[in-house]
């Protein structure tokens, strides 16, 4: 057996994606498993939410949690400015305050975060 013989089949981004919102599903699904977040008016499957920012993310304000939930939807900071209504350095003060408050180490490991927060699973 060579080395290519044991490598595992290339996927692809949305492949990739797909698999991960799979294992969340199943996740959610197991007897026992903690029910959902409520952040703000957001629903979080439990399985998407680290316990080391669990506490963290309860206390975010709303304007906060809306412009994490665009993030995790890939939008840049001028397109979340212009869904909010406001202008593109507040954007960026309310996610440097969000990675404050979660105590992240900047702004990809928030990216990463609200990725995997509020990315459809579907």
């Amino acid at each position: 057996m060579t080395a290519a013989d044991a490598a595992p089949p290339f996927l692809s981004e949305d492949e990739r994606v797909a698999a991960i919102a799979e294992l969340l599903r199943r996740a959610d699904a197991l007897p026992g498993a903690p029910a959902p977040v409520t952040l703000g008016e957001h629903i979080v499957e439990a399985a998407r939410v680290p316990k080391r920012h669990r506490e963290a993310l309860l206390r975010l304000t709303p304007t906060e949690l809306t412009c994490v939930r665009f993030l995790g939807w890939g939008r840049s900071n001028g397109d979340i400015a212009t869904l909010m209504l406001m202008s593109e350095n507040t954007v960026r003060v309310h996610l440097s305050n969000v990675t404050k408050k979660l105590e992240l180490d900047g702004m990809r490991e928030l990216a990463a975060l609200a990725g995997l927060l509020f990315y459809p699973a579907d």
